[in-house]
C-alpha cells in the first residue's frame, strides 16, 4: 500500500520496482524515526534505532487492520 497513491504508476524496467511512491510502512517508519532521532544515538546504535522504527511501523500497520 502506498502512503501517497497516485493514479499513475511508474516502473523501473531494469530492476522491476514500483517507483510510484513511498510504501505506507516506510512512511510510518520515517515518522517513528522523527520522534526517536531526538535521542541522538551513537553511530553503533543506528541499526537498532532503524529496526525499532520498522517494528513500530509494523505495529501501526497491524493496528490499521484491526
Amino acid at each position: 500500500m502506498k502512503a501517497f497513491p497516485t493514479s499513475a504508476q511508474s516502473w523501473d524496467i531494469h530492476n522491476g520496482r514500483d517507483l510510484s511512491g513511498m510504501d505506507l510502512r516506510d512512511y510510518f517508519a520515517a515518522k517513528a524515526l522523527n520522534g526517536l532521532i531526538n535521542y541522538s544515538p551513537e553511530p553503533e546504535e543506528h541499526k537498532l534505532i532503524a529496526e525499532l522504527c520498522y517494528q513500530l511501523a509494523d505495529a501501526m500497520m497491524k493496528a490499521r487492520d484491526e
